[in-house]
């Protein structure tokens, strides 16, 4: 691993001609991911959003092309020696473990900790709202709970590249704000690399500076968020976020800036 890719601020992501099969379905992803910014990553269902997450986390073995991150070569390396922390839609959290044990898995698998250890994960606990909550298991916590655990998690993990795979897509919309904008506290803090899926225009809007569609397996256009808000992105991405709702969104943007 190179040092670019280490620990604290983000590192690129990068999949160089990179194809996979799932079945009968067909990717291939020709991208990168600027270091140390969050790129929503948009496009209709079956598009690859899901799938182009897994093969940068290494859940999925790319059929040819490289995976890079912080410029070293990781198509083979297996997930848990990648720089890389994922949070789910379903938080993945161990219903037998408290709170604290679930967040310590992200320092050491075994929950062998030490004093600093634990220091950190007081201190991940504290940030994302979670203070008084240790000893609770998942359980008897609510769904916003629940996915501040999985952020803490990742907190004390301390990777260069966060992916987010829609992890606050069951939440309502006030919930589903304060979680974003605790991911962009935590981005503005630790300047990590962060590739977010989401379906909700709006959400996107709210703290990505790129954005990434797909469509049929495959990149059809990279540009700032703003530009493809403002009407810049391809008709395929206007059809679709006018479907989705997200069309009085661009209109209420283009209105901001007359």
């Amino acid at each position: 691993m190179s040092d670019e890719a280490g620990g604290g601020k983000g590192v690129s992501v990068r999949l160089d001609k990179v194809s996979f099969s799932y079945g009968e379905a067909l990717f291939a992803f020709d991208a990168e991911f600027t270091a140390g910014q969050i790129t929503a990553i948009m496009g209709p269902s079956g598009s690859g959003k899901s799938t182009l997450l897994n093969l940068v986390a290494g859940f999925e073995p790319p059929r040819s092309g490289r995976v890079l991150i912080g410029g070293a070569d990781v198509s083979t390396a297996p997930p848990a020696t990648r720089p890389v922390s994922m949070v789910f839609q379903e938080n993945n959290l161990f219903a037998h473990l408290s709170v604290e044990q679930n967040v310590g898995l992200g320092r050491s698998p075994s929950l062998r900790l030490a004093e600093a250890d634990r220091a950190a994960i007081t201190d991940a606990l504290a940030r994302t709202g979670l203070a008084g909550k240790e000893k609770r298991l998942p359980r008897e916590l609510s769904g916003g709970e629940r996915q501040r655990v999985a952020l803490a998690r990742v907190l004390v993990r301390d990777r260069p590249v966060l992916l987010l795979d829609e992890p606050f897509a069951s939440l309502g919309p006030a919930l589903r704000d304060d979680m974003l904008d605790l991911v962009a506290g935590l981005h503005a803090e630790r300047g990590m690399t962060v590739l977010f899926v989401t379906h909700q225009p709006q959400d996107a809007r709210r703290i990505a500076r790129r954005l990434v569609f797909l469509e049929n397996g495959a990149v059809a256009a990279i540009g700032t968020a703003d530009d493809f808000f403002a009407g810049a992105g391809p008709e395929a991405f206007r059809r679709y976020i006018g479907a989705g709702g997200g069309g009085a969104l661009s209109r209420d943007i283009a209105r901001k800036r007359t």
